[in-house]
């Protein structure tokens, strides 16, 4: 692989190119990254979920606010992403503050979602203690019997989309000899990039 270099460059674009190689590249779930969330008492927390939606804005997720991380990110708005990219060598580290996205934006994707993927997700209390897995299942099959002439399944309150608003962004190559190439960018005026160290 050539050597990277970030400098003068827009890391939106980069990352847009980057995650575009990747779906090439190996197209199952190339938008798994790691959310870490950390508690109101200090401790930090971290788990894969799936990135939905980017821009210059922000990188969307979205989950049941009622969760570790829901209940991490109320106390403690701010979270840290990680994708890796093994086929293409590469890996993408962003810091920032989270904001919740507007309700119908999360109403649109929930309607986007596969009709047992609505009704599972209804049917959740995510990180809850769950004595058999046979109660979420009862709970599910209860769903399908009351929503089965509804077209619609309306969004629940307790699920929403996060916004991850980044203050840091830092790209990293794979080099040879671990001779990688690394930047990070950080919000200033505009993204100023610097190289580290690998």
């Amino acid at each position: 692989m050539s050597e990277f270099d970030a400098t003068g460059q827009n890391p939106f674009d980069i990352f847009n190119d980057w995650i575009k190689q990747a779906i090439k590249d190996n197209p199952d779930n190339p938008n798994a990254m790691c959310l870490s969330t950390v508690s109101s008492t200090g401790t930090p927390s971290s788990r894969m979920v799936l990135l939905k939606e980017y821009s210059e804005d922000g990188f969307i997720f979205y989950t049941n606010s009622e969760s570790r991380k829901g209940q991490d990110l109320s106390k403690n708005p701010h979270a840290a992403l990680n994708l890796y990219w093994r086929e293409s060598q590469r890996q993408v580290r962003i810091e920032g503050k989270i904001e919740i996205v507007s309700r119908q934006m999360t109403q649109t994707y929930f309607n986007s979602r596969q009709r047992g993927s609505q009704i599972a997700s209804y049917a959740s209390q995510q990180s809850s203690p769950l004595p058999d897995k046979g109660v979420y299942e009862d709970r599910i099959t209860e769903l399908e019997n009351q929503f089965k002439d509804i077209e619609e399944i309306p969004c629940p309150d307790r699920w929403n989309g996060y916004r991850v608003i980044p203050s840091l962004i830092e790209l990293w190559q794979e080099g040879q000899y671990r001779t990688h190439d690394r930047f990070v960018f950080k919000a200033y005026n505009d993204w100023i990039a610097e190289r580290l160290y690998p």
